[in-house]
């Protein structure tokens, strides 16, 4: 792993892991998770932690890979770093059989020689997590983290999830979130649900993995996948990605089909990558982009927007040459309290410098404050008022579901107590053992 991404499990979690065999850990399905280490060949031009899409791309055109192989490293990543980490809450049993199908593929292709590997789209046989409200029709939950959605049929995949299979992706499975889009309780951290606990940040011990994205972004930071979908509605993209250091892209909304994904807002939810690379978010973003039908006014809005060969003919290594970059350090900068930031943040803007950016430093955006306080501005209650009639509309259409409406959901949560006491506890044991 490059140095400049290391991170360390606490022992002190051990303790985490303990307590997580009375039942608390999250369950990983019924897939056999192997415990050897895949074999595949690595060497100085290729090593399967940190590798890109491009990096794994090249392995599998060299036969140093097979997406088998990879699925079976980050089922092992996942098997070794997540009863710490609880970036995921379920691994898909069909992830094996979609590698090997990806593999059968590449290889016939490679056998004709009147056909080019070419082909095939840059997301061929590459894992991907997606966030746990965002649809799967198949044998994963889609829960938003909550044990009320627990057993639910949907009655399709996303619109996103479309694309990605479409494109020749694996689902490896879903990734844990901020319970209902931390809309059930505020004073519950980011980063925990009912059904996996806490997500924490692999880097710093009892640090904010942010949400309401969390486990994407911890799953793509501690290696156990490639690249996974967040959706944001308000920085639950973006906040967890500079929490766990890897690149989150929040696509305006209506580029990426909402269709199939559990709602908050109409006006502001959106679907985009989380990765470690920005190249790699480039990659994801062309294969889910476009026009759906069950979105229709927002994608129809949206595709005028999309360049005709995708996103990834703009990406170049000196791409920040004559680009104009704004500082907006008031009240950001103020309102950190962490003592290297300040520092951190003007090594960054030097960096940018260097590359041939300019730098327009201390912005100022009259009436800031109230843009960003969600009660003075209005959003709350909005948000609010929005989420209850697109969540209904949501749970109507399931074509199974234990509970229809908000009110079904709140029932349900005082009427189970005891699906969320152990899991506060395992909570705020581990926030105490890492001070």
């Amino acid at each position: 792993m490059d140095a400049k991404r290391q991170f360390s499990l606490p022992l002190k979690l051990i303790l985490f892991c303990i307590l997580g065999t009375t039942g608390i850990c999250v369950s990983l399905s019924s897939t056999n998770i192997i415990n050897r280490q895949a074999q595949f060949v690595e060497d100085e031009d290729f090593k399967i932690e940190e590798a890109s899409i491009p990096d794994i791309q090249r392995a599998f055109a060299s036969k140093k890979l097979t997406s088998r192989q990879l699925v079976d490293f980050y089922l092992n990543q996942i098997h070794t770093l997540n009863p710490v980490l609880r970036g995921v809450i379920e691994v898909n049993p069909e992830a094996r059989d979609q590698a090997d199908e990806a593999d059968r593929i590449r290889d016939s292709i490679n056998c004709n020689a009147s056909y080019s590997t070419s082909l095939l789209s840059d997301m061929h046989g590459i894992p991907v997590l997606l966030k746990d409200s965002i649809n799967t029709y198949d044998k994963l939950n889609t829960s938003a983290g909550s044990y009320a959605l627990l057993g639910s049929k949907v009655a399709r995949d996303a619109g996103v999830v479309e694309r990605l299979r479409e494109a020749g992706a694996v689902i490896l499975g879903k990734s844990s979130m901020s319970e209902w889009y931390q809309l059930r309780d505020p004073r519950l951290p980011s980063g925990w649900c009912a059904r996996s606990g806490q997500g924490l940040n692999p880097y710093v011990q009892g640090g904010d993995p942010c949400g309401s994205s969390s486990g994407s972004a911890i799953s793509v930071a501690a290696n156990m996948v490639a690249v996974s979908l967040g959706t944001e509605t308000d920085g639950s993209i973006l906040c967890p990605a500079d929490s766990n250091s890897v690149v989150g892209f929040k696509p305006t909304v209506g580029l990426t089909s909402r269709a199939g994904v559990i709602p908050v807002s109409p006006r502001q939810d959106t679907i985009g990558p989380i990765c470690r690379t920005v190249s790699d978010a480039v990659y994801v973003l062309d294969a889910i982009v476009g026009f759906d039908p069950r979105d229709h006014e927002a994608t129809k809005a949206a595709t005028k927007f999309i360049p005709v060969a995708g996103y990834k003919q703009f990406l170049n290594k000196d791409g920040l040459k004559g680009k104009k970059l704004g500082v907006l350090r008031n009240p950001f900068v103020n309102l950190s309290n962490r003592s290297n930031a300040v520092p951190i943040l003007e090594s960054h803007l030097r960096t940018l410098s260097q590359q041939g950016a300019t730098i327009i430093d201390d912005l100022e955006i009259s009436n800031i404050g109230v843009i960003l306080d969600p009660f003075q501005s209005g959003e709350t209650v909005a948000m609010l008022a929005e989420f209850k009639l697109s969540l209904n509309d949501y749970l109507q259409g399931l074509t199974e579901s234990p509970v229809r409406s908000l009110g079904d959901i709140i029932a349900f949560n005082k009427n189970n107590p005891d699906l969320v006491f152990w899991r506060v506890l395992v909570t705020l044991m581990v926030k105490i053992f890492s001070l």
